[in-house]
């Protein structure tokens, strides 16, 4: 794992909320000390820190990613509308202060590549084939044809990170530990895994539903 420069970063803590490397997240911010955060880095370098927090367990995830403001629009009553995008990720280690807003002291992660260019090539090919199939069967059990969009990554570590922000199922449940995998190979093969059995469920289903589909269009031509 390589972990860059240190740094003290603002920390917004968002209930099961995992940004990922070049997404967008739209905010709105009205507690007063996000307030006055969002008036800190907007007077500094526009970036604060996105962390899961687990309702749950009362807890704040270790790994996080960078939020760059791109566009903020205040209101009125002082609460204010942002765009932002994901950046760098980062591990927290340590809480430099609470008050009045949240700051860490974080460390920035890069990803390691441990497969060959052929391997992670083919890796790629077959995630992006998974993906597709996943995207078309559940097209077809909603009757409503579905696409993924024109511009999907087709580099290895931002193919990775689009599916691990835009997948629900089985893939929304492992976004946190996605984002934490510092390997690009192995995160597209957990996210293969995910896929695949997701695939096989859906194609299960589509069965299911041609086979009913077949006997009701049997049961009403004997009616006639």
């Amino acid at each position: 794992m390589s972990e860059l420069a240190v740094r003290e970063l603002p920390l917004f803590p968002l209930p099961d909320v995992v940004l990922f490397p070049q997404e967008v997240l739209p905010l709105h911010i009205f507690e007063p000390r996000y307030r006055m955060m969002l008036r800190t880095v907007m007077a500094e370098d526009r970036r604060f820190g996105v962390v899961r927090w687990d309702p749950q367990d009362q807890q704040m995830a270790e790994v996080g990613c960078c939020a760059e403001i791109l566009h903020c629009q205040d209101q009125e009553d002082n609460r204010s509308n942002i765009v932002t995008m994901g950046q760098q990720r980062f591990r927290v280690l340590d809480i430099v202060r609470d008050a009045p807003f949240r700051v860490g002291l974080v460390s920035w992660i890069e990803d390691e590549v441990s497969d060959s260019h052929d391997e992670l090539e083919t890796l790629t090919t077959d995630v992006s084939r998974a993906l597709r199939d996943v995207v078309e069967l559940t097209g077809k059990l909603i009757g409503k044809p579905a696409s993924l969009p024109a511009d999907l990554p087709d580099l290895p570590r931002e193919l990775s990170f689009w599916i691990g922000a835009h997948l629900g199922g089985p893939v929304a449940d492992h976004q946190q530990a996605l984002l934490e995998i510092t390997d690009t190979g192995e995160r597209l093969r957990q996210e293969y895994e995910l896929l695949d059995q997701t695939r096989r469920q859906l194609a299960a289903r589509t069965v299911l539903k041609d086979t009913f589909s077949t006997l009701d269009e049997g049961n009403l031509e004997g009616r006639e």
